[in-house]
This record gives C-alpha cells, structure tokens and sequence, in this order.
C-alpha cells in the first residue's frame, strides 16, 4: 500500500515537519514497517505540490533522527535495523509534540503551572492507573 502524506500549508506548522512528524506517526504505529520504500523526493513533491527541497529537508531530518535510510540511486527506506528503537523514539517525539500543544493551548487559555501538573497528573492516573 502507498504511503499517503498530506499537508496543509495553512496550519502554521512549516510543511517539511508536517512530513516528519507524519513519516514518525507511520512508523510508530506499524502503518510503515521496516524497509518500506517512501516516494522518491521528486515524486511526492509532486503529490503534495509542493518544492523538492521542502520534501528534501524533511527527509534529511527523518534521516538524521534514525528513522529512514537512504541509498544513492535506490531511494528512501523505513530504517531496518533498529527499526524498534526508531519506532519507539518517534512515539516519544510525536507524544512531546502533542503534549506540546496541549500545554500551550492550556497556556493561552490562563492556566497557572500548578494547574497544568494537576491536569496532567489527572490524565496520567487515568491511562496509566498501577504506575
């Protein structure tokens, strides 16, 4: 199955980390498996509409992260070895971001810190009840 990426230029998220936080989503959850070929960085320029050097960047940063591979002349590949470590660095990189947001969006809307750490506590003993 082709990997599918979108994005949305009217976020306010730069595109070519839109690409990255979506390839680290994929992967940590099993939606792209170790040696997974992704789109040549033409092609999904392409698909996106977008420039090659954006698509470029981002694969040069999912490269420097672990998470692909790429071989001159062959293309970009989910990292095989240490595919687990990868994946479960990117699970923590795409929690720290969603937490992000979410302290943030709490921050704006006048959160003290105190009540930020209650919140969050709540939330922790709710999914995470025997830890």
């Amino acid at each position: 199955m082709p990997v599918v990426l979108t994005v949305d230029a009217r976020s306010g998220v730069p595109i070519y980390q839109q690409i990255v936080e979506q390839v680290k989503r994929s992967t940590a959850l099993g939606v792209l498996q170790a040696g997974e070929q992704l789109p040549t960085v033409k092609q999904l320029a392409l698909d996106l509409t977008i420039n090659p050097n954006t698509v470029a960047r981002a694969y040069r940063d999912l490269e420097r992260d672990g998470v692909i591979e790429t071989a001159p002349g062959r293309g970009s590949f989910v990292k095989g070895d240490g595919a687990a470590a990868s994946t479960k660095l990117a699970a923590r990189d795409v929690a720290r971001r969603a937490m992000e947001s979410a302290v943030r969006e709490a921050k704006a809307m006048g959160l003290s810190r105190a009540d930020v750490r209650t919140v969050t506590d709540t939330v922790l003993d709710r999914w995470f009840p025997e830890e």
